[in-house]
């Protein structure tokens, strides 16, 4: 069994790795296609790309070039701006739950709200909805 657990650990911390090593890289990639150089890039190689239009008779391999390029950058850029998109929503959620329970009169119930079943978080959204923040049912 020591082998097992051994082996278990080694696979562990490769898959770790392998997830540090894509973080980094939907970062880095991430960081780059948010620039002003990579929107300047695409532009230039669009006008490139439509200059050569006339010289080829806009043929169907000139248009399989832009076409097969944007599939593929597009289906790689789904994955990458996701991994971001997910990144940031859990700091935020994780910092505002931190808010919310720094705050003596905040309602603790919405901490986790996006963790759980459907079921509960609609529930607690209509009571939270239900009551203006700042007023006491009591004093009506």
């Amino acid at each position: 069994m020591p082998g097992y657990a051994r082996a278990a650990r080694r696979r562990l911390q490769e898959v770790t790795i392998l997830k540090d090593v894509f973080s980094l890289f939907a970062k880095s990639v991430n960081r780059f296609v948010s620039s002003a150089a990579a929107t300047g890039a695409a532009f230039i190689l669009v006008i490139i790309w439509a200059t050569f239009g006339p010289a080829t008779h806009y043929s169907e391999n000139w248009q399989l070039v832009i076409n097969t390029g944007t599939t593929i950058i597009t289906f790689l850029m789904v994955f990458i701006l996701n991994n971001a998109q997910s990144r940031d929503t859990t700091a935020i959620n994780l910092k505002l739950d931190s808010l919310i329970l720094a705050v003596e009169r905040a309602d603790n119930r919405l901490v986790g709200l996006e963790t759980l079943p459907a079921s509960e978080a609609d529930a607690i959204t209509a009571d939270v909805g239900a009551t203006p923040p700042g007023t006491n049912e009591a004093s009506s």
